[in-house]
């Protein structure tokens, strides 16, 4: 289990577009990740990792995307 100090804000809708469209996950998937990512208050490509929802090269990819948008 992973677990910061501050609540991990939801994830941007741009993020749940490039998960779906990009990398193919189901809505199930998604929110599934978004529960668990607020529980644990981690952040939803950690938990997706974790729970091998996305290998190692795609949460690269997500990693990657979320720095092109800053």
């Amino acid at each position: 289990m992973v677990i910061s100090s501050s609540p991990q804000p939801s994830p941007p809708q741009a993020l749940l577009r490039f998960l779906r469209h990009q990398l193919g996950l189901s809505e199930s998937a998604i929110a599934m990740g978004i529960r668990h990512s607020e529980a644990e208050q981690a952040p939803l490509a950690v938990v997706l990792w974790r729970f091998g929802l996305i290998s190692l090269e795609q949460f690269e990819q997500v990693l990657d995307w979320q720095d092109q948008q800053t």
